[in-house]
Order: structure tokens, then sequence, then C-alpha cells
């Protein structure tokens, strides 16, 4: 009979000590974060522009249809941002959004394009850019009027490359000028 009842106690134990494992792996599971957790933060980004810019307004209007959260900053003087940024002149445009992870963005570039490097930002990168202000990009719809343009990836080495070619209109939720 001893011997039954130190095996059952044994078994409770092993039992217990499952038990406790199980919930403690299941708690650990709940409270990480998930990618919908992740993708919230590195969508939310500060945009700084000029407080007069009309097409940096529409851009930010499409960024926010796009489900990324803003925080718009009029600085006194956005160049020297920039520089300390490292986007360089050839590269600059209106105005320049940074996400929670330090990647810049610079200029019209669409919010799909934005969101498809994040899923998967290339080593070294500073961030994206289109430079100017390329008629029909997002924030800068003029009616019909549409112009071919290049999102280039920025390298924190200050070089740059085609991260895509933009061939067709964009959708966006801005009303053309």
């Amino acid at each position: 009979m001893k011997l039954f009842n130190k095996s059952r106690n044994w078994l409770a134990i092993v039992a217990l000590s499952w038990a406790v494992i199980a919930c403690s792996s299941k708690l650990d599971a709940d409270n990480a974060p998930t990618s919908q957790d992740a993708s919230a933060v590195s969508q939310s980004m500060d945009i700084y522009k000029s407080p007069s810019c009309g097409c940096c307004a529409n851009w930010v209007s499409h960024i926010e249809a796009a489900d990324f959260s803003v925080a718009v900053h009029h600085p006194s003087d956005l160049n020297k941002l920039k520089d300390n940024k490292g986007i360089l002149p050839r590269y600059q445009s209106c105005h320049t959004a940074i996400n929670q992870e330090g990647y810049v963005f610079e200029g019209h570039i669409p919010a799909d394009v934005i969101k498809r490097f994040l899923a998967n930002p290339p080593a070294n990168a500073l961030g994206l850019a289109v430079p100017g202000m390329p008629v029909g990009s997002p924030g800068m719809e003029m009616s019909d009027r549409y112009d071919e343009y290049d999102v280039l990836l920025l390298g924190k080495d200050g070089s740059s490359t085609v991260f895509e070619h933009i061939a067709k209109k964009q959708p966006s939720a801005v009303d053309p000028i």
C-alpha cells in the first residue's frame, strides 16, 4: 500500500509540474508581441514638413489612409534635419518621415512600397526616397497627368539603388489637385 501511495504522489507531482509548464508557456505566448503588434510599431512615424506645403499634407493623408499612425512636425530647419539623418541633397524632396526603427522615407513614396520595405528591410538600409516631386505620385496627383518614377533604396553609406520602379499611377485616398 505504501508503494502505491508513493507512486500516486509521484504521479501527482509529475502531472502538476506538466500543468505548471503548460500554463506558463501559454502565458508567455499570450504576452509575446504578435506580428500585428510588430507591424503597428513599424507603421508609426514622425513626418517633418513645412506648415504651408499642400502636397505634403496630401501625402500625410495618403499615409494615414494606409493605416500608418503619424505625428506631424514643422521644424524651423528642415534641411538640417535631412542632413542630420544622412539624406544627401540629390535624394531630397519636400518632406521627411522617420519610423520608430529610424528608417527614413523621403518624399512622395507610395504607402504600399513603404510597407514592403518594412516587411523585410535590407541590411545597411537608411530608408527610401523619391527625389523631387513626380507628378502623379501620392500627394502630387494632378488629374490624369502622371510621370513614371523610381523609389530609391538609400544605403547608410550614401549609395542608392532602385528599390521599385513605379510605372503606373497608384491608387490614392487623396482627391486630385
